[in-house]
């Protein structure tokens, strides 16, 4: 493997052996928080937290990673955009670091986003394919919509908590919970949550993201991206948990999406597609976990956190093993691969053993928790048991069939090479996650301490409330449900090939939302297409009306909105000279309108220019009447001399014909802008900034002239920016009117 290859790995295990030595710290209550400044303008900072929910996601992460970087070092050995991968997936796994750890939620959002994008280039990895790219787009689309939605929650929450910071919302307790906004704030990061972890009806895009690389299904699916939600959902479970809406929505959708994602893994026969479903029934049933408040209920989430991280990651790379060994991942034509591939078939049997919940494995324990965290639910224990139960069983006969029919089963077909067994650096991650899968499981004290009773205490806010970790816990109901399981499994097993053509032919006849998303697709560019031609017609009068009238919406839409104008219009103090002033604007403005003449109307805008000019003298401000006289001036002369190079307008287009529409968009915009002057002045007016340039105008800029020291010293920027843009335009028109008298000469 090349220096490229390893540069991930050391990076990987170096932030997993940070972690581990945070372990102790955090088992004992503790958490650790580090802040630097970002925004503090708006509350804004980079601050993270290490707490028992945030820790375990962190370790999965960094130490599955370690595990797929070393390999796909060996798995994508020679692609000529290897490196580009590597890049891709290590900014794939910091972005998720960064998410888990964030404190502030606005810096969790552009973690969240980051994840969204990377996800995409590395679903799109082999762009030249058509399916990969439109996977990619689809997934981009579908989180990335979520995320607007919870973009839009974060700032209600922030609001409303007067805080970013997810350690200090926390200790408001019920505030949120209690506000007119918790249900507006709840739907939102429920959307963000459903979509980013694939919940019905936001599933399809997940299993679609097979079409990326082996390595980055075994990461996407164990310890990253998918359960970006599900970590949402837990870390936001103080503040937003307590209400019918949580428990009712979190239950309804988790259950019904981790069993028809059993039916549905049933369904392939592609294992990578079956596990893909196998990792929706797992999200399916930790949000159903995380809608409960029970002790039962959360340590189960927790602890299957856990265990579907080592046996998905371990069955994926095990998927890629097999690929890699045979050229296919059908398993209608796999079987009798133990004894090419032996170390590969043992630690996927062993993954599967757990996955299917049989003791002595951490699976097994798993699987106790459920059905006790089920029992725990006080509204809908039958419901929530059956759910479980039936996915569980489900689960059994995908295991069977991705990890046992394809080694100890006759071949259903000649496979497109021999097969063989993998080198070790892609032997490594199945056999360490295998082996930790047992390890756990004799000793589930290994995690107890030191990373579910401290998650359970960051849900729920006391790691007492966590239920012990126990391979035995007698007879009792949990136990008869797993019984269940395996006798329910087996006769699943045994009849898949049945039980798949049903499945087929129900989802035949259902609706698909896969299915219709490339006709979604095109609808959306087609009214894209359409509202280009409307708004980008090249036509200079129609974009006037469209800035024109989205103004009068907006403006004129919030002073409806606001009551309207409620001021009454006093004018005691009006002389001769005032309405002389109007007179000379109301009379040019109407020469402007009406003439057909260039420079007639530019006389016309003159006379409006004078009129402000006059108001100014009126009003105190000589230097800006002065400003403006001169400008007035130049502009006329300047047009003047640019019009006679410009071409004759057509009599078609001649500005003395009546329209209408504009005259009725002319005067409403310009009522409209009177009413919020008027409106604006009425109140009292702010001096803070006035004063302060009052004060500081002469002891810091050494100038009287408050006006000439803004814009020479206080906004010197701005003013140099400003010259800038007018000589630019200068030389533009220069430019077009030098081109045009060279055109015509010829």
């Amino acid at each position: 493997m090349t220096v490229a290859g390893w540069i991930p790995v050391a990076l990987a295990a170096a932030i997993f052996v940070v972690l581990v030595q945070a372990m102790p710290s955090v088992a004992a209550g503790q958490t650790l928080r580090v802040v630097w400044p970002w925004v503090p303008s708006l509350g804004v900072s980079l601050s993270f937290w290490v707490d028992g929910l945030s820790l375990t996601f962190g370790l999965l992460i960094s130490g599955i990673g370690a595990l797929v970087f070393l390999y796909s070092g060996t798995y994508l050995r020679g692609h000529p955009q290897f490196v580009r991968f590597m890049l891709f997936l290590t900014l794939f796994m910091l972005s998720m670091l960064g998410l888990v750890l964030a404190d502030n939620l606005l810096t969790l959002f552009v973690f969240w986003e980051l994840t969204s994008v990377t996800s995409y280039l590395l679903i799109g990895f082999n762009h030249a394919e058509g399916q990969s790219r439109r996977n990619a787009l689809q997934a981009l689309l579908v989180t990335g919509t979520g995320g607007l939605a919870l973009l839009a929650g974060i700032v209600l929450i922030g609001a409303v908590a007067g805080t970013f910071e997810l350690s200090e919302i926390r200790a408001q307790g019920d505030a949120v919970l209690t506000n007119a906004l918790y249900l507006p704030i709840l739907l939102l990061f429920l959307a963000g949550a459903f979509t980013k972890s694939a919940q019905v009806p936001f599933h399809f895009w997940l299993p679609n993201a097979m079409a990326a690389p082996t390595p980055v299904s075994a990461y996407l699916h164990s310890a990253t991206m998918v359960k970006a939600g599900v970590y949402l959902l837990a870390r936001m479970h103080p503040t937003l948990s307590g209400s019918d809406v949580w428990f009712w929505t979190l239950t309804i959708f988790g259950a019904v999406t981790a069993v028809f994602a059993s039916f549905m893994a049933i369904r392939q026969t592609d294992m990578k597609q079956t596990l893909a479903y196998t990792t929706l029934m797992a999200l399916g049933t930790l949000t159903l976990y995380l809608g409960q408040d029970s002790g039962y209920a959360i340590t189960a989430a927790m602890t299957f956190l856990v265990v579907h991280s080592l046996y998905k990651a371990a069955l994926f790379l095990m998927a890629g093993n097999v690929d890699h060994g045979t050229g296919t991942r059908d398993v209608n034509l796999l079987g009798g691969l133990a004894r090419a591939m032996p170390v590969t078939a043992i630690a996927g049997g062993i993954a599967a053993l757990s996955m299917a919940g049989f003791p002595p494995f951490i699976g097994f324990i798993g699987k106790e928790l459920k059905y006790a965290g089920a029992i725990a639910v006080q509204e809908a224990p039958y419901l929530v048991s059956a759910a479980v139960l039936t996915a569980n069983a489900l689960m059994f006969a995908a295991a069977g069939i991705v990890a046992f029919r394809p080694f100890w089963r006759p071949a259903g077909g000649p496979l497109p090479q021999t097969p063989h067994e993998a080198p070790w650096q892609m032997l490594t991650g199945p056999v360490i996650l295998a082996a930790a899968g047992v390890a756990f499981g004799l000793a589930p004290a290994l995690i107890a301490v030191t990373l579910i009773e401290p998650g359970v205490g960051a849900i729920l806010g006391s790691p007492e409330e966590a239920k012990a970790l126990k391979l035995w816990a007698g007879v009792n109901i949990p136990l008869m449900l797993s019984i269940a399981t395996f006798v329910l499994g087996f006769a699943l097993y045994a009849g898949h090939r049945r039980l798949r053509g049903l499945v087929a032919a129900v989802e035949a006849r259902g609706p698909s939302l896969d299915g219709s998303w490339d006709g979604w697709i095109d609808a959306l560019k087609a009214v894209a297409g359409w509202q280009t031609r409307v708004l980008q017609s090249g036509v200079m009068r129609r974009y006037l009306y469209i800035v024109f009238a989205t103004i009068l919406v907006g403006v004129g839409g919030a002073l409806l909105l606001r009551g309207g104008f409620s001021h009454a219009l006093a004018m005691p103090n009006l002389q001769i000279k005032h309405w002389a002033v109007v007179a000379l604007i109301v009379a040019g403005a109407g020469l402007t309108t009406m003439t057909d003449s260039r420079i007639a109307a530019i006389g016309g805008l003159g006379a409006v220019g004078i009129g402000v000019a006059l108001i100014f003298i009126i009003f105190g401000a000589p230097d800006v009447a002065i400003t403006q006289l001169l400008v007035e001036t130049l502009v006329v002369v300047l047009f003047a001399v640019a019009a006679l190079r410009l071409p004759r307008l057509s009599e078609t287009a001649g500005a003395g014909r009546f329209r209408p529409f504009d005259a009725i968009l002319a005067s409403a915009i310009g009522t409209v802008i009177m009413l919020v002057m008027l409106m604006s002045t009425a109140g009292p007016i702010d001096r803070k900034i006035t004063d302060y340039f009052e004060d500081a105008s002469w002891p810091e800029a050494y100038g009287r002239n408050i006006v000439n020291v803004i814009l020479v010293d206080f906004r010197a920027l701005d003013t140099f920016g400003e010259i800038a843009v007018v000589v630019i335009a200068a030389l533009g028109a220069f430019a077009l009117l030098k081109g045009g008298r060279k055109g015509s000469a010829r």
